[in-house]
């Protein structure tokens, strides 16, 4: 283990960095987890990744991301990522609500953000980057689960949450995945089929659209409808099924690289509390992730999370500060990942996933 870093693979992908090490262009697929805050551990990771460790790539990467971790990604695919990654956290930091916000009122908040983070061209960049694929998960709800009314609304997903205890393909029963796809190369995924699953290819009309369904967290923002291009209903965060992504990434070799702000992978938001619950696809998988001796620089020893809004409720300053040095201390771990990679000493660092120990 690294001081700063954990890089945890599966069975195929730790047989191949023991004996390769990492490179770029072994990197087949980028997965973005949602999680809220949570992402801003790892800004100065994605920062070091896209402005200076794939800048040379001439083939396709394709990026995968439900709620913040499609956020980040449509930061990263723009023509300028450190600008828009920039402007990603400042908007971010920079929210406040008096009393207790409604739905409506985070949506707005929402809205505001990826206003400024997309910018006046930020769609089209993402839509023509030279090597980058954008692929944003959410979910279209099916009966109740798709009310914007709190108590019905409540009412369907504690009945997911219960078909989603006896299995996990009980969530169908409430939600049908959405995958915007980049059109300019099918990406590898394409063909999951855990859940019934509408393929729409993503446009300057539904991009923003698309980005702000995959972050509209069940029973905190309204949902997103009839959204240009897809099946008309009410679309909610991926992130509802893939909150940690567990898809059948590729089938050919290669590496998903998956920097994350956890060791655990947790296939849907519903199994956050089902331990029992692993992930079937995380053979070509390498997670990297911060160590319980990083956690501890952090203030309060722990990552930014959705409970600081209330943690610091009438108490923004402190919150913006906190989660600021949050972000400042990240960058520790882009230079760490940089070293350990660029030296070759991954190849001694990497361990072997959890779930693939016999």
């Amino acid at each position: 283990m690294s001081d700063n870093l954990v890089f945890i693979a599966g069975a195929k992908a730790y047989t191949y960095i023991k004996d390769a090490g990492l490179a770029p262009d072994d990197v087949k697929v980028m997965s973005g987890a949602a999680g809220g805050p949570k992402w801003l551990i790892l800004k100065h990771l994605d920062r070091v990744l896209f402005s200076s460790w794939f800048k040379d790539r001439k083939t396709p990467l394709f990026l995968i991301g439900s709620s913040s971790g499609a956020w980040r990604f449509a930061c990263a695919s723009q023509a300028d990522p450190v600008a828009a990654a920039e402007r990603f956290e400042q908007s971010y930091i920079a929210q406040y609500y008096r009393g207790d916000p409604t739905p409506q009122d985070i949506s707005r908040e929402g809205q505001r953000i990826m206003t400024q983070v997309l910018g006046a061209s930020g769609v089209s960049e993402i839509l023509t980057h030279p090597y980058l694929r954008l692929n944003i998960m959410t979910v279209r709800c099916k009966g109740i689960a798709a009310s914007d009314q709190i108590l019905i609304q409540g009412a369907g997903m504690s009945m997911a949450a219960l078909c989603n205890l006896i299995h996990r393909r009980g969530l169908k029963l409430f939600f049908e995945r959405a995958l915007f796809y980049d059109p300019r190369d099918i990406p590898p995924f394409f063909d999951m089929n855990e859940f019934p699953i509408h393929r729409i290819a993503l446009n300057e009309k539904n991009l923003n659209t698309a980005l702000m369904a995959s972050g509209s967290i069940p029973m905190v923002m309204s949902g997103v409808r009839d959204i240009p291009g897809a099946p008309a209903g009410t679309y909610r965060d991926g992130g509802i099924t893939d909150y940690h992504i567990d898809i059948p990434f590729i089938k050919e070799d290669g590496i998903v690289l998956f920097p994350h702000y956890t060791d655990r992978i947790i296939p849907g938001w519903l199994d956050k509390k089902l331990f029992w619950r692993k992930p079937s696809y995380a053979d070509n998988v390498l997670l990297i992730c911060p160590s319980p001796t990083f956690l501890k620089r952090l203030p309060y020893q722990k990552i930014p999370d959705r409970t600081d809004f209330k943690r610091f409720k009438g108490q923004d300053n402190e919150r913006t500060a906190y989660w600021k040095t949050a972000v400042k201390l990240s960058k520790i771990l882009a230079d760490e990942f940089m070293e350990v990679v660029e030296s070759g000493r991954i190849r001694g660092k990497v361990m072997i996933s959890c779930y693939d120990r016999r």
